[in-house]
């Protein structure tokens, strides 16, 4: 990023003779601003790191709660969408489309409703790239979700999700929360070993940032968020008596875009643009489960890894009081790997526990799912 982008204030280092020392720590100080607003990106992010110099290079990461919500509500809306393609084809759920009674029973014989309930916590790390300086976020949420089965071949679906997401940029003495409500629909239509599925989801929220400033005081501002998404997906499922393995592909569209804030308290406060994130990926990948029966009830084991592709992102960028400020992105490569366990209590009721990691270059995440399903 050019100087340009980020404009500094000039001030001027006047010398006394009574306090040396302190005339040269505002020449260092004032050096150090000057290279940071020169120097290359990489430089210029370091610089907005030290504490001394992050008061006249505020501007420079204004943008971060902003990005950060953005990113934040990209990775929940895909979550969700993977979550509501994986019920169909993940783990227990593949083995009862392909054989929904048990023992061979026939189709027909399947319970056409399902409801669950999952609560889930979700932690990430994103190291610094560019101007920005990287962040920690911590999200806990509850799924509520139905389907109806108006078919044994078409079954249709809806969900809830809320989350409250916490932000934090040590590093540029920020934080922000991010309450999250999302509204999702799917459809699934199975062939045989086959299985085809289409989900939809939208999500709008509420962003609260804090951002120390040079009083010491704070700088807040409160704005709005949405986020906007579909994923598509097939799978074959494989039978190796009572394992199974089912090869998936999947292309998945996320965008997110939050509202224009001005803040207030602090000085100096900043107004910034509204901003728009997005990406497309390409998912392929594998599970491997096996289940087995216990007393009358079904353990179900299942590990699933993917190979991920985002071939398509734009970052959110703003404009930060007329500076540009360019926003940041997933690695263009990466990987998803996870695995579920499932207890069957009867023929309708069973719990379960899913981890899900994703691992980039730079950002890792991981979470934690535990659920409740019953089906008539």
């Amino acid at each position: 990023m050019s100087a340009s982008h980020c404009r500094v204030p000039t001030h001027s280092a006047s010398r006394s003779s009574r306090s040396p020392n302190f005339s040269t720590l505002s020449t260092s100080i004032l050096a150090a601003i000057a290279l940071g607003a020169l120097a290359p990106t990489d430089a210029r992010a370091a610089t907005c790191t030290t504490s001394l110099t992050y008061y006249y290079l505020s501007s420079c990461a204004t943008t971060d709660p902003s990005g950060s919500a953005n990113m934040t509500m990209l990775d929940l809306g895909s979550r969700l969408l993977e979550r509501m393609g994986n019920a169909a084809t993940w783990g227990v759920n593949a083995a009862n489309n392909a054989n929904p009674g048990g023992g061979g029973a026939p189709a027909q014989t399947g319970p056409r409703y399902r409801a669950y309930f999952e609560g889930y916590g979700l932690w990430s790390t994103t190291a610094p790239q560019g101007a920005f300086v990287g962040d920690n976020r911590r999200t806990f949420g509850g799924v509520a979700g139905f389907s109806y089965a108006f078919s044994p071949s078409f079954t249709f679906g809806a969900t809830v999700d809320q989350s409250h997401s916490g932000i934090d940029i040590p590093n540029a003495l920020q934080s922000a929360n991010v309450d999250l409500t999302q509204i999702g629909v799917n459809a699934v239509y199975t062939h045989g070993p086959w299985t085809f599925v289409a989900a939809g989801v939208h999500g709008f929220g509420r962003i609260n940032s804090r951002r120390l400033t040079a009083g010491p005081s704070t700088a807040v501002a409160s704005y709005g968020g949405t986020i906007s998404g579909a994923i598509a997906e097939i799978s074959y499922y494989h039978a190796i008596g009572q394992g199974r393995l089912i090869p998936k592909l999947a292309l998945e569209y996320a965008r997110s875009h939050t509202d224009g804030f001005s803040e207030t308290g602090g000085l100096p406060n900043f107004t910034v643009s509204s901003a728009n994130g997005e990406r497309a990926r390409l998912l392929i990948g594998a599970e491997i489960g096996r289940y087995w029966i216990v007393d009358q009830h079904v353990i179900d084991l299942s590990a699933y890894g993917k190979f991920v592709d985002n071939f398509m992102q734009r970052a959110a960028n703003v404009s930060i009081s007329g500076v540009t400020v360019q926003g940041f992105n997933e690695s263009q490569l990466g990987a998803d790997a996870g695995a579920s366990l499932s207890y069957g209590i009867n023929r309708a009721t069973r719990v379960y526990a899913n981890y899900d990691g994703k691992f980039r270059t730079g950002f890792t995440s991981h979470s934690g799912t535990v659920g409740l399903e019953l089906r008539w």
